[in-house]
């Protein structure tokens, strides 16, 4: 019962932060949502240093533990006012520097208290440039990470299809896990596919992408072929590394709006669904109209905090959510060999110095999360003086170095894998990333 409620309290905390960073930035400007991810990061990081500093045993760590869990129903709504309060407008200059340098020439009649602590201040302004270069200078950071994670959870993913395959019913894994290899692969093909179709490619792009696709198909050949890799994990890669290159052209672009405006001003020909369902439709939206007000409300603004974010940052977000998680519980697991691994938290008295760094990592997750979904939002959006404000980038890939630099280190990882490996694969994963 226990573990059902965790499940349901980190739901719902994971989508109050995706929803709530978005709404700052959109609602109250770029200030508003660099002021609420920074005051939420600081609160869960002290959560976290006194969950690592205090006694496993200690009641003090018991009782301070309950108090900043229950208190975070009421202190993120509470950032999240006081975010939209004191910083609704964005300042004129998109440069922080230039902001503090303003701020020190200008002459105003205010108290040096005000003028270093109050609002706009020097103290304000540098805490927020300062955490903005923060996460900037992170992105590519967590681009790497994602790809050498990622990697750890190709290898883990080979070790457990190969353990399944010799503990029994050899033939009936082997046309399972072909049958999803096939799958995956097909599916990385037509992305693939589309990318190649894309309007926009330039030759410089054509060739990256076919020196980065044909090595990672030679990459894969070669471990299926000598022995050190199987089909489950040279899908996998291939996948990812399709993966990166459509992110890389769809995520900076902006959408052709124009065309869907024109069809959505027509009326279609015909009705897209037959008339019973379509009239069931209509008399759901007229259940729905007839709810109180309140309830009308909270769904209309969880469906406007939902358009504050593109499909893009959540495809990203959950990727690397998942692959975070994968590395932090599912590779000890199977470092340990044993599935028990997988219910237990990771713990700093380990004696393996991996084991402590993924327990470290695991503690301090909360903030990891904010920081890494606020780099994320600050990638695929931008602010400028126009009357947009902050919107979506139109065509500036910024990140995109860091995207093929990802794809070749996780690329060249795997190659100096399998060139270090043997045929039977069984520690390749433990001897080759296992930190002494």
């Amino acid at each position: 019962m226990w573990w059902f409620l965790r499940i349901i309290t980190s739901a719902i905390f994971l989508l109050s932060i995706v929803l709530s960073i978005p709404v700052a930035f959109d609602v109250g400007g770029r200030d508003s949502g660099l002021a609420y991810s920074l005051a939420l990061c600081s609160f869960y990081f002290i959560y976290s240093a006194i969950a690592v500093v205090t006694p496993a045993e200690s009641r003090v760590r018991w009782a301070i533990s309950v108090i900043l869990r229950l208190s975070q129903w009421i202190v993120i709504p509470g950032l999240l006012i006081w975010a939209l309060g004191r910083f609704a407008v964005d300042a004129g200059a998109t440069n922080w520097v230039e902001r503090t340098l303003q701020g020190i020439t200008t002459s105003k009649s205010t108290s040096w208290g005000e003028w270093v602590f109050g609002e706009g201040g020097v103290i304000e302004t540098i805490t927020l440039g300062g955490w903005d270069k923060t996460l900037r200078y992170s992105s590519p950071v967590f681009q790497l990470l994602e790809g050498f994670c990622t990697l750890l959870v190709i290898q883990a993913v080979g070790q457990i299809t190969k353990w399944l395959v010799n503990r029994g019913r050899s033939d009936t894994w082997i046309i399972i896990l072909l049958i999803i290899s096939g799958s995956v692969l097909a599916s990385a093909v037509y992305f693939l596919w589309r990318v190649a179709h894309f309007p926009y490619i330039d030759n410089s792009d054509a060739i990256l992408i076919g020196v980065t696709m044909t090595s990672a198909f030679f990459l894969c050949a070669y471990g299926i072929g000598s022995g050190r890799g199987n089909p489950v994990e040279s899908s996998l890669l291939f996948a990812y590394v399709v993966l990166c290159v459509y992110q890389i052209f769809t995520d900076y672009l902006p959408s052709e709006s124009t065309e869907a405006d024109q069809h959505q001003s027509s009326p279609p020909d015909f009705p897209p669904l037959p008339p019973i369902i379509m009239a069931s439709y209509s008399t759901l939206l007229h259940m729905l109209g007839s709810l109180p007000y309140a309830v009308h409300s909270s769904l209309s603004l969880l469906y406007a905090a939902f358009q504050t974010i593109t499909p893009s940052v959540i495809i990203s977000l959950a990727f690397r959510l998942l692959v975070f998680y994968c590395a932090t519980r599912i590779i000890p697991a199977v470092r340990e060999s044993g599935a028990r691994a997988l219910m237990e938290e990771p713990s700093l008295e380990e004696s393996d110095a991996a084991n402590w760094l993924i327990g470290t990592i695991t503690y301090f997750s909360p903030s990891i999360l904010i920081a890494m979904y606020t780099s994320l939002l600050l990638q695929h959006f931008s602010t400028n003086d126009g009357p947009d404000g902050w919107t979506l980038r139109g065509g500036d890939p910024g990140g995109n170095v860091w995207r093929w630099t990802n794809v070749a280190a996780t690329m060249s990882l795997y190659a100096v894998e399998l060139y270090l490996g043997n045929e039977d694969h069984d520690s390749g994963l433990t001897n080759h990333w296992k930190m002494d």
